[in-house]
């Protein structure tokens, strides 16, 4: 991100535009919209600002730039559209300490004005970074629609109301308040004016300070493979609600940006084999929060109820009296076959697939052996790189063939994601160079390398 967004406060502070054509009057009407003191400096002024002028809304100089024009302003916009006297522009109003943009300049312009959607005082901006205008139009188009022509006098009433609801306890119980003014009550009053809209956040606000002290409420949501595409969009929901949110270590940082900026965010990460955090402290984290009235989102990648130790934590919370909602999500080992353009089950191939995993608390994992090395079974295997050896010679004692093909995927779904189709004999060598989370498909092979495959047994 080459430009950072910020809102400047402009109120009764000066802002120059240098020039009088078009690009300057597109500028000022955007300008004109706030409360900064406008000074236009142009030889040849438009008739819109002359009338503007006249109307008392800026100032206009009938003259060159000079230097000092630009003294005490904020920001400078260089309006000629002329590469020369743009560049004057430049130089003078930097002298004169104003951060200035050239008008359709990216190169030279110091910052840049976003695509602006107007709900005074809800203010979307827009920004491409001068990539690409048109998309950022079309975003703007879109959003125009969507937002209601309201929203700007819900923010306005709701402001003014604000030292009311300070009387409610800071949080999640204002931030309930607030949420329900502007989801329910708000919208349903807006058609009727203003003053159904102070009616229904004065009525809102007595129902929530007669309201009983909710308790904690805990989530333990599904956060996928890792493409935050492939998040649900109840999970998206939590995370907007979120007061704390408790994740693995696998949950992509890019979910994790989906939540509250507000939301307070805990690695709670395991590792198999390596540092983690044990799962009684976890259980401790999640009843702690809960307890202090949190709305709390256990993030576990995948899918919780797959190889998430969900049990331990609902009876956590049982113990603890704490409310709680499974969110599901997509689990590994349906990313994973979907990147190899195969089925878990096949009619005439398997009517059955073991989601398995390599290693439990006790060290590697025992399964049965016998049943998985029948020809045609599929199985899903999680946490299996280090039990790959261990895991290829129970299966070979048990009859195995040794062509059994496996596909390795590592970081399913990701942008860094690999595929490395490899066979029962060959799975330890294959999984030497895979340091991110994989998931082995046992028994499939990636959809063009199966159909090359013959009924012939390779002899190894």
């Amino acid at each position: 991100m080459n430009h950072f967004p910020i809102f400047l406060a402009l109120e009764n502070r000066r802002v120059l535009v240098a020039g009088g054509g078009d690009a300057a009057v597109a500028k000022l009407r955007l300008l004109l919209k706030t409360t900064a003191r406008i000074t236009v400096v142009s030889e040849h002024a438009a008739p819109e600002i002359v009338a503007w002028a006249d109307a008392g809304k800026l100032n206009l100089i009938p003259r060159a730039q000079e230097p000092g024009d630009a003294l005490c302003c904020v920001i400078a916009y260089g309006a000629h559209e002329n590469a020369v006297l743009d560049g004057r522009t430049l130089q003078l109003a930097a002298a004169d300490g104003a951060i200035v943009n050239i008008v359709d300049d990216l190169a030279r312009s110091q910052f840049i004005t976003p695509a602006i959607v107007d709900r005074d005082p809800v203010v979307v901006a827009i920004g491409t970074e001068g990539a690409a205008p048109v998309l950022a139009r079309k975003i703007k188009a879109d959003l125009e629609a969507s937002l209601p022509a309201g929203l700007g006098l819900l923010a306005r009433v709701g402001k003014t109301f604000r030292k009311a609801a300070d009387v409610l306890p800071m949080g999640a119980v204002r931030r309930r308040f607030w949420a329900a003014y502007y989801n329910e009550a708000g919208p349903r009053a807006a058609d009727q004016g203003e003053a159904a809209i102070r009616d229904a956040l004065d009525t809102l606000l007595e129902s929530h300070l007669n309201a009983e002290t909710r308790p904690g409420h805990v989530d333990l949501v599904g956060a996928g493979p890792g493409d935050p595409e492939l998040l649900t969009l109840r999970a998206r929901k939590a995370l907007d609600a979120a007061d704390v949110v408790i994740h693995d270590r696998l949950v992509a940082p890019e979910i994790l940006e989906l939540a509250r900026r507000e939301a307070i965010i805990i690695d709670a990460g395991k590792e198999g084999f390596g540092p983690s955090t044990s799962q009684d402290v976890i259980n401790a984290l999640i009843v702690e929060h809960g307890l202090r009235g949190h709305h709390v989102v256990r993030l576990k990648a995948g899918d919780p109820t797959v190889f998430g130790r969900l049990d331990e934590e609902i009876e956590a919370l049982d113990a603890a009296g704490l409310g709680w909602a499974i969110v599901p999500g997509i689990t590994a080992a349906s990313a994973a076959v979907a990147t190899i353009g195969q089925s878990l089950t096949k009619r005439g191939r398997n009517g059955s697939v073991r989601f398995l995993t390599g290693h439990d608390m006790k060290g590697f994992a025992d399964q049965d052996w016998a049943a998985l090395a029948k020809p045609d079974e599929v199985a899903a295997i999680y946490m299996g790189k280090r039990a790959a050896r261990w895991m290829q010679g129970r299966l070979l004692m048990h009859g195995a063939a040794p062509a059994t093909p496996v596909s390795v995927v590592e970081n399913a779904s990701r942008g860094d994601q690999a595929i490395h189709a490899t066979t029962l004999a060959t799975l330890p060598d294959a999984l030497s160079d895979v340091s991110g989370p994989a998931v082995l498909l046992f028994g499939l092979a990636p959809r063009a390398a199966a159909q090359a495959l013959t009924h012939q047994e390779i002899a190894l």
